[in-house]
């Protein structure tokens, strides 16, 4: 009978540890899909940081392995400080050392991301020992195509050299406004003739390629007519922007063009009354993608530009973005104020609206692998 009952009594304490293990077993497979969520999520942020070497203890080194990070953005100046705090860029030698550890301390390959668009908007100066590249509107002056892919080439070598594997490069705005504080007045459009922008980008890109560099064209759908920085504010081009601005677009990704498009913070009401180009599916997925066809990574402007933060807010414009079509975001921690904090603000944002059902899992999965896709056709790896 004593025998009986132990078996009963431990029959019983079974039963009821039972729901217990299946409850944990639950949660530890709930917390390991959040976990490859969010790992998934830390691969759409390309991100800005503060210093000219790094270390394991680093704080990039520490937030590449904390988010997954998909990859890095390079600047030789720090904009928050007015320049009186050192950056990333100083010499050739120390660049490449630099970029040799982003990629040793990273968990997995990391695009190494710069604008080096020649003339006044390219990180490697002369002045740190690097190469003088012509600004894209001398280049456009010389109508010399080949030379156009020369510089590419030149470009695209110190790059390699360098190790850094993405140039948010050639600028594809069509100069319709000369005199255009943040395109035209800067020389980075080819011409202000759309054609003449399509032939020297080609070349550009072609030039570029020879050296296994990722290009990305930008600012669509086209920033070449306005008459303000959206760096500073909102950009509204409603009244200026012309159709021209989409040739570039339409005849390079029809020549089989699919490695990124930048989107630009520029409202144009006619097409969407209520939210820039970044932050808009009607321009990024029914234009960009479904219109013109383009199958490769969106990537945004920097979300921290007053355009969007002055706006909308961080974590909103960031969800906006994932949700019109953006697969990378761009955090370059370079424009009002360095935050350390902002890819986990991304990050946590990007993952709560998953959660809630606001942006779908199979966007994110959709990003994620079109940015594990272009890793691998161009060969990245740490």
């Amino acid at each position: 009978m004593k025998l009986i009952l132990k078996i009963i009594i431990v029959f019983l304490i079974i039963a009821a540890a039972i729901p217990v293990f299946i409850c944990r077993a639950k949660i530890t497979e709930e917390q390991r899909k959040d976990y490859a969520l969010k790992q998934k999520i830390g691969q759409m942020l390309i991100v800005g940081f503060r210093d000219t070497e790094i270390g394991q203890g680093s704080y990039i080194s520490r937030t590449m392995k904390a988010l997954n990070l998909g990859g890095i953005i390079l600047f030789d100046k720090d904009v928050p400080s007015g320049g009186t705090i050192a950056r990333n860029i100083v010499s050739p030698e120390q660049t490449k050392k630099l970029v040799a550890d982003l990629k040793k301390y990273a968990p997995s390959p990391i695009f190494v991301a710069i604008d080096a668009e020649g003339g006044y908007v390219n990180r490697l100066k002369e002045k740190y020992g690097f190469t003088n590249i012509p600004s894209a509107e001398t280049l456009g002056k010389n109508n010399n195509l080949s030379e156009t892919k020369k510089q590419a080439e030149i470009l695209g070598k110190e790059l390699k050299d360098l190790g850094i594997n993405v140039d948010f490069a050639p600028v594809v705005d069509v100069n319709v406004n000369p005199d255009n504080p943040v395109i035209g007045y800067l020389e980075r459009s080819f011409s202000a003739d759309p054609k003449k922008v399509t032939a020297n980008a080609e070349q550009f890109i072609a030039g570029l390629h020879e050296y296994n560099i990722i290009t990305a064209i930008k600012h669509f759908p086209g920033h070449g007519s306005s008459t303000a920085d959206s760096h500073l504010g909102m950009v509204d081009v409603t009244q200026t922007y012309t159709q021209g601005e989409l040739t570039p677009y339409k005849d390079i990704i029809k020549s089989g063009y699919n490695d990124m498009v930048m989107t630009a913070h520029i409202v144009n009401t006619n097409i969407d009354p209520n939210y820039p180009a970044t932050l808009s599916p009607k321009f990024i997925q029914n234009i960009l993608k479904d219109q013109i066809g383009f199958k490769g990574i969106v990537v945004s402007d920097d979300m921290q530009m007053g355009a969007i933060v002055d706006n909308y807010g961080f974590e909103e414009a960031v969800v906006r973005a994932v949700n019109a079509g953006c697969d990378i975001i761009t955090i370059s921690n370079n424009i009002k104020e360095y935050d350390e904090r902002a890819p986990y603000k991304a990050v946590d944002a990007i993952f709560n609206a998953v959660k809630s059902g606001q942006i779908s899992e199979q966007r994110i999965n959709e990003a994620y692998n079109k940015i594990i896709q272009l890793k691998t056709k161009y060969g990245i790896q740490n």
